[in-house]
């Protein structure tokens, strides 16, 4: 744990008066963009299988975490040691069949107990609405509120219901008139869309983000075919290309 002990202390370090005047700047708030960069870099790294990356990148959340427990210590509310305090302590509550004498047979009670646990933590809560974290992305936040949601009853009663509420939000989109319902039924498909996710046990988010990758790669590869079309006939930027030319590309990147 050395190491560990070595870099705590150079973010103390960072931040003392004679320290760097970066560090010494940043507060909390500051803060928040780098640790959402951080964390989706990491995520990257766990998407592309590249162990080293993702070594690095831990590293980057883990200065995120430091900063923010020191920030914290110099205004006197907790320090780093607070934080792996609470969360050791969080870790053997919830897990009662490690650290105590409950039974489970599988996965799924794991999962169950973990739940109960947290009601009697959150005992506070008056709403199944009740924190739900408001900075997460629309998809996530979309996906945790539609299974607070089930967890009291409030589900579809099969899938073509589902998709049956997934189509007449469509139309009622294609009927709205002002921009503000436009944009309201919008919001009706994609958590509707969210939901038909959840039942197949996908990840909108994540699927979402595949999707993305996916598109870039296709369009890069449309780039590299239109600039060998160049090369061959007439110069023609991909600014200036009709649908079906358009339409005609992205269906030969789909073959490859």
């Amino acid at each position: 744990m050395e190491n560990l002990k070595e870099l705590i202390e150079v973010v103390r370090v960072l931040r003392s008066p004679e320290g760097c005047p970066w560090d010494r700047e940043q507060t909390h708030e500051s803060l928040k963009p780098n640790m959402l960069e951080e964390t989706y870099e990491a995520i990257d790294a766990i998407d592309n299988n590249d162990m080293k990356h993702l070594k690095e990148e831990l590293g980057d959340v883990l200065l995120q975490v430091l900063l923010h427990a020191q920030i914290a210590s110099e205004e006197g509310r907790f320090n780093i040691e607070d934080v792996a305090k609470v969360l050791k302590d969080k870790l053997i509550y919830r897990h009662p069949h490690v650290f105590a004498d409950v039974s489970v047979n599988n996965s799924g009670e794991v999962i169950q107990n973990w739940e109960k646990l947290k009601l009697i933590e959150k005992s506070h809560r008056k709403s199944a609405m009740d924190g739900i974290c408001k900075s997460q992305p629309a998809l996530m936040s979309a996906r945790q509120i539609s299974r607070k949601a089930v967890k009291k009853g409030f589900e579809w009663p099969n899938e073509e219901t589902l998709y049956e509420c997934i189509f007449s939000e469509f139309e009622e989109f294609k009927t709205a008139e002002t921009h503000a319902h436009k944009e309201e039924e919008l919001g009706d498909i994609l958590f509707a869309i969210v939901n038909l996710a959840r039942w197949n046990n996908i990840d909108a988010e994540q699927a979402l983000l595949k999707a993305n990758k996916k598109f870039m790669e296709r369009f890069r590869k449309m780039e590299i075919l239109a600039e060998a079309l160049s090369q061959k006939h007439a110069a023609k930027p991909l600014e200036e290309y009709s649908f079906e030319e358009y339409d005609a590309l992205w269906k030969e990147v789909k073959k490859g």
